[in-house]
């Protein structure tokens, strides 16, 4: 469940998008390509699982980004801001290993880790060209709902019963918020956008005591290829 004061603001910027929608009022409906690429080991927040996990296991953590699809609503609010609501989708599974110990029969000791985020994002663009410019470059920022699921699942090695290793699943799932910051340019015509962008994101969710570290970090860069439709 998100958290009320989430949902207040969520309910404020949908409420600001539907009075800013009279006929006259330019809307997008704006859908994104991209690719996510999360923050170096050297970047991330304190106490990160995935800098943990580096300490013993064999990975490489930039295998965490990846392609990322989205789409959102714009609304202009008057000639220089915009109004948007949207949401995105990422998801990578990680192979690894440990790096100091095998199984009896010599092969690894290997898990999955994976990793899912759905950011649901509220944001105001400054256009200083205007909206009816044929090039528009664009800032802005807001606010990230972050959906995330992270799970780490195959074999692991019990270290308080004589390095037993056996087979296991651990998840955690949570609603984590956090800012954004973006900017781009797009070229657009009557009906039709298309343009780039990039889009920076921090936040990070809270993990039991299953896991080898509290938190995990959900921040990074998003670079999209844009194509929107005008009405």
């Amino acid at each position: 469940m998100l958290p009320r004061s989430v949902t207040s603001v969520g309910l404020l910027i949908a409420a600001v998008l539907i009075c800013a929608s009279p006929a006259h009022a330019q809307q997008t409906v704006n859908f994104t390509v991209g690719h996510f690429s999360p923050f170096d080991p050297n970047s991330r927040v304190s106490g990160d699982v995935i800098n943990e996990n580096l300490t013993f296991l064999v990975f490489d953590p930039d295998e965490f980004g990846g392609a990322s699809f989205g789409g959102e609503w714009l609304v202009g609010l008057g000639r220089f801001l915009e109004a948007g609501a949207g949401v995105s989708y990422s998801a990578q599974t990680v192979p690894s290993f440990y790096a100091d110990f095998v199984d009896p029969d010599g092969t690894e000791v290997d898990q999955d880790l994976h990793l899912r985020t759905t950011p649901i994002a509220f944001t105001v663009r400054v256009l200083p060209f205007g909206q009816s410019s044929p090039i528009q470059p664009y800032f802005g920022g807001g606010l990230a709902v972050i959906n995330w699921k992270y799970r780490e699942s195959g074999e692991f090695i019990d270290f308080n019963a004589g390095r037993q290793i056996f087979v296991d699943t651990f998840e955690a799932t949570g609603n984590s918020t956090g800012a954004i910051v973006l900017g781009g340019v797009r070229f657009a015509g009557r009906r039709f956008t298309a343009g780039g962008e990039f889009r920076y994101q921090h936040a990070s969710g809270d993990l039991p005591i299953d896991f080898s570290a509290p938190r995990i970090d959900l921040g990074g860069w998003t670079y999209n290829f844009t194509v929107g439709a005008r009405f």
